[in-house]
C-alpha cells in the first residue's frame, strides 16, 4: 500500500510582492524542527523589492526522518515526496509568470540538503541556489550519479567549518558535483563552531537576487 504524501496539502506561506508583480521569486525551505514561518522571516533582512517569497511547511517539521548521509532508501518515501512538493511549487511559480531562470532556491540545514538535491536531480538554469549549512543527500559509501546541466546557475554554499551536523567534506563534494553540472559555485566556510545563518550569507543571497533582477 502506497503511503500518502504527508507534505502535500500543507500551507505554503507567501511574503513580498504578489507573484504576478514579481521580477524574482524565491523558494525558501526550512530545516528539521524548523518551520515555514522561521525561514520566510529571511525576507526581512534580505530587503529585496520585487521578490515573491514562498515557503512550504513539512509534515511534523521534518522533510525526511534520517540524516542526509544515511542510506537514501532509509529516507524514503518522505524524500521523494518532499522533492515532488518542491517541483510542484516551482511549477506554480512558473505558471504565475516567473520562470526558473528568475527563481532562486534557498534552504537551511535539512532544507538546504533538500534544495541542492532537487537542483542536482533537476538541472536547468535557475536564478540561483543558496545552500546554507547543507549538502547533497546521498550515502557517502554509495554516491549517486547526476547528469545534465545547470547552465551556469549561481550556486552558493555556506557552512561553519565545524558544523555538528554537516561534515565539511560533504559540502566540498557537493560543490564539486554541482560545478561538474555547470553551476557557478561559490563555497565559503565560516570559523568557529555552530549551525546557523551568517550575515555574510545574507549578503551573498542579496547579491544573487540583485543579479537576477538586473539580468
Amino acid at each position: 500500500m502506497t503511503q500518502p504524501n504527508l507534505h502535500a496539502g500543507r500551507p505554503i506561506l507567501h511574503a513580498g510582492v504578489l507573484l504576478e508583480q514579481a521580477r524574482v521569486a524565491m523558494l525558501l525551505v526550512h530545516g528539521r524542527g524548523g518551520s515555514a514561518d522561521d525561514i520566510i522571516s529571511l525576507a526581512g533582512p534580505l530587503q529585496a523589492p520585487d521578490v515573491a517569497y514562498f515557503a512550504p511547511q513539512a509534515a511534523n517539521n521534518t522533510w525526511y526522518p534520517n540524516r542526509f548521509i544515511a542510506p537514501v532508501a532509509t529516507n524514503e518515501p518522505w524524500l521523494t515526496y518532499a522533492l515532488e512538493l518542491l517541483g510542484a511549487l516551482l511549477g506554480h511559480i512558473a505558471d504565475g509568470g516567473v520562470p526558473p531562470e528568475r527563481t532562486i532556491l534557498l534552504g537551511f540545514s535539512q532544507g538546504a540538503c533538500l534544495t541542492v538535491e532537487y537542483a542536482a536531480r533537476n538541472p536547468q538554469r535557475y536564478g540561483g541556489v543558496a545552500v546554507l549549512s547543507g549538502a547533497l543527500i546521498e550515502n557517502g559509501d554509495a554516491p549517486r550519479e547526476y547528469a545534465g546541466s545547470l547552465a551556469g546557475t549561481p550556486l552558493f554554499l555556506g557552512c561553519n567549518e565545524i558544523d555538528p551536523h554537516i561534515p565539511s567534506g560533504r559540502v566540498e563534494r557537493s560543490a564539486e558535483i554541482l560545478t561538474n553540472l555547470d553551476a557557478a559555485a561559490t563555497l565559503r566556510f565560516y570559523p568557529g563552531a555552530g549551525h546557523t545563518i551568517y550575515d555574510d550569507e545574507i549578503e551573498a543571497v542579496r547579491a544573487m537576487i540583485d543579479a537576477v533582477r538586473q539580468g
